[in-house]
C-alpha cells in the first residue's frame, strides 16, 4: 500500500505526489493534524479555520474520485505506525516542505523512521524552491524551467480503500455562491480560491499596480490569492499559467485598458517569482526564523517592553493609521504589504522592540502566514538583514499618502469617527475625552534615534564585509558582475509586495 501525505499542498490539481501514487496503484490520501505544531504561538485560529475549510474542500474532490481523504490526529510516527498495523506500507509520496523549524526537525526524524521501517519516502520539489542549492547563480533559470510545463490534470477515478478516519472539524462558512466579500475573512478551499482567482483575472487586476499600496483599495486590487498559495490550494505553476493565458487574451479593446491590464499582469508575475525567492532564503538558511541575518545587528540594544508591545498588538498606540491597520488585520486576517511593513517597522524602530515577538504575533494573525516570506520580511523591516536599505516608515506620512480623507481610520477606529481627518496627521491634537489613547512615543524623536543607531552600525567596514557575504549567499554572482560591486547590488534590493 502507498500513501499520499498532504501537507501544505491541499489540492488534487497539479499535484505530482498524487499523480505518482495513482500511477503506482491503490493509495491512501492522508492528512495528519499535528497538535504540537498547531499549538505554536505563530499559528492562530484563523489559520486553523482556513485549514479545515481547505480540508473539507479537498475531501470533496477526492470523494467524487472514489477515495475520501483520511484525516488523522497525532504525531506523524504515531499515525504511520497505526496505519502499518492494518496495511503494508511501501511508499509515501509528498511534496518537500519549507515551513518552520519544527517541521524541519520533524522531517529529519521521520526520514530515519521511514528508513528503519523500510518505507520509501518520495519527496517532490514544491513550487520554485530548490532543495540543496549551492548558490543562486542559476536559480532564476531553474524557476522558469519549473514553471514551463503545463499543470498536471487531476485523475478522474481512484481505487477505493476502506480505512478509518477522524472527523474533520466543521467550520461555518460565510461564503455565498459566486460571491466572496473581500473585505472580510476569506474562506478556504478550492472553490473559494477559484472565485477569487477568476475575479482577479477578469476585472480586479486592472488596478493592481495602482491599488495595492492603500488599504482602501488593496482589498479589491490585490490578487488575494496569498492564503490559497500558502496552503497549496493552488500551485505557483497554476497561477503562472493562468496569468499568462489571461495576458494572451489582450488583443482588442481600448488601448489604455489593454496597456494597464498587461502591465498589471506583468507586475503580478514578477511578485509571484519573488514569492519563491524569499522562500528559498529560509530553505537555504533555516535559522532566519530566530536569529538576526546579520550578526552585528545583535549589538542593537532592543529590549522587549510589555506595555509598548500590548499597545501595538491591540491597536492603541495613539497613532490612528497604525491602530486602524492592526485592528483591521485582527478582524480580517489580512492587510496589504505596505501596511504590514509599516506595522513591523513601527514596532522595531519607533517602539524599539525585538522583531522576534512582533513577528510571531503578526504571524498568528495572517491567514496567509508563510514563514519563508514572513521572517525575511520581518527582518528586512527591522534592519537586521544587512543587505537592505534602512527604511523607517513614518506612520503620519503613510496616513497622508494612503488615507488622506481618513476613510480607513474611521472605519476601524470607531472612537475617531467624529474627529476631523486632518487631526489624524497631528494625533497629539485629538481630544482625550473621546477615549482614544495618548501617543505611546514621539514619532519624530523615536524615528531619529532609531535611524542614528542603525546608520552608525551599518557604516562600519566590518558590517559591510559581512553584508557582502550575506548577499553572496542569497544573491546571484551574475547580477553582481553586471553591477561590478556587491555594494551596488545591495543598495538596489527592494521590498516584496504581493
Amino acid at each position: 500500500m502507498n500513501i499520499v501525505w498532504f501537507k501544505r499542498d491541499l489540492r488534487v490539481h497539479d499535484n505530482l505526489p498524487l499523480k505518482a501514487a495513482a500511477n503506482s496503484g491503490p493509495f491512501i490520501p492522508l492528512y495528519i493534524y499535528e497538535s504540537e505544531l498547531w499549538n505554536f504561538a505563530e499559528l492562530g485560529f484563523r489559520q486553523r479555520d482556513f485549514l479545515f475549510e481547505c480540508l473539507h474542500s479537498l475531501n470533496s474532490e477526492l470523494t467524487v474520485r472514489g477515495q475520501p481523504l483520511v484525516f488523522r490526529r497525532g504525531s506523524c510516527e504515531h499515525v504511520f505506525s497505526s496505519l502499518m498495523t492494518q496495511f503494508k506500507i511501501f511508499n509515501v509520496f509528498s511534496y518537500e516542505e519549507t515551513w518552520n523549524d519544527w517541521t524541519f526537525k520533524r522531517d529529519l526524524a521521520l526520514k530515519k523512521w521511514f528508513k528503519k521501517n523500510k518505507i520509501v519516502w518520495q519527496e517532490f520539489p514544491r513550487n520554485g524552491v530548490v532543495r540543496g542549492l549551492k548558490n543562486r547563480n542559476d536559480w532564476s533559470k531553474q524557476w522558469k524551467l519549473r514553471m514551463q510545463p503545463k499543470p498536471v490534470e487531476a485523475q478522474k477515478n481512484f481505487f477505493h480503500i476502506e480505512v478509518g478516519s477522524d472527523k474533520i472539524p466543521k467550520i461555518e462558512s460565510k461564503k455565498t455562491p459566486n460571491f466572496i466579500n473581500l473585505a472580510e475573512k476569506l474562506p478556504g478551499g478550492r472553490e473559494s480560491g477559484q472565485i477569487i482567482l477568476d475575479s482577479f483575472l477578469k476585472s480586479r487586476h486592472y488596478n493592481y499596480s495602482r491599488g495595492i499600496s492603500s488599504p482602501n483599495t488593496a482589498f479589491e486590487s490585490s490578487s488575494r490569492l496569498s492564503p490559497y498559495l500558502a496552503f497549496g490550494v493552488f500551485s505557483i505553476k497554476e497561477i503562472v499559467h493562468a496569468i499568462q493565458s489571461s495576458k494572451d487574451t489582450y488583443v482588442d479593446g481600448p488601448h489604455v485598458k489593454v496597456a494597464a491590464g498587461k502591465a498589471s499582469m506583468s507586475s503580478f508575475l514578477s511578485r509571484i517569482k519573488w514569492h519563491c525567492h524569499f522562500m528559498q532564503k529560509l530553505e537555504d538558511q533555516p535559522e532566519i526564523e530566530f536569529n538576526n541575518i546579520h550578526s552585528m545587528t545583535n549589538k542593537l540594544d532592543r529590549v522587549f517592553n510589555e506595555e509598548k508591545f500590548e499597545a501595538w498588538k491591540n491597536g492603541i498606540t495613539g497613532y490612528p493609521f497604525v491602530d486602524a491597520c492592526m485592528r483591521c488585520l485582527k478582524h480580517t486576517g489580512w492587510i496589504n504589504f505596505r501596511m504590514r511593513a509599516m506595522l513591523m517597522s513601527f514596532s522595531s524602530y519607533h517602539l524599539w522592540l525585538p522583531w522576534q515577538q512582533s513577528a510571531t504575533y503578526l504571524a498568528s494573525l495572517f491567514i496567509d502566514f508563510e514563514p519563508g516570506i514572513h521572517y525575511p520580511q520581518s527582518q528586512m523591516q527591522s534592519g537586521t538583514t544587512g543587505i537592505n536599505a534602512i527604511r523607517i516608515y513614518n506612520p503620519l506620512k503613510q496616513s497622508s499618502d494612503h488615507d488622506p480623507n481618513g476613510v480607513f481610520v474611521k472605519r476601524w477606529v470607531p472612537e475617531l469617527k467624529n474627529v476631523e481627518p486632518e487631526k489624524f496627521l497631528k494625533p497629539a491634537a485629538i481630544e482625550k475625552k473621546i477615549g482614544y489613547p495618548y501617543l505611546i512615543v514621539d514619532e519624530k524623536e523615536s524615528r531619529a534615534k532609531a535611524a542614528e543607531k542603525m546608520h552608525s552600525l551599518k557604516h562600519s567596514e566590518t558590517f559591510k564585509k559581512e553584508a557582502e557575504k550575506i548577499f553572496l549567499k542569497h544573491g546571484s554572482r551574475k547580477k553582481i558582475s553586471r553591477n561590478r560591486k556587491v555594494s551596488n547590488v545591495i543598495k538596489s534590493q527592494k521590498s516584496f509586495e504581493f
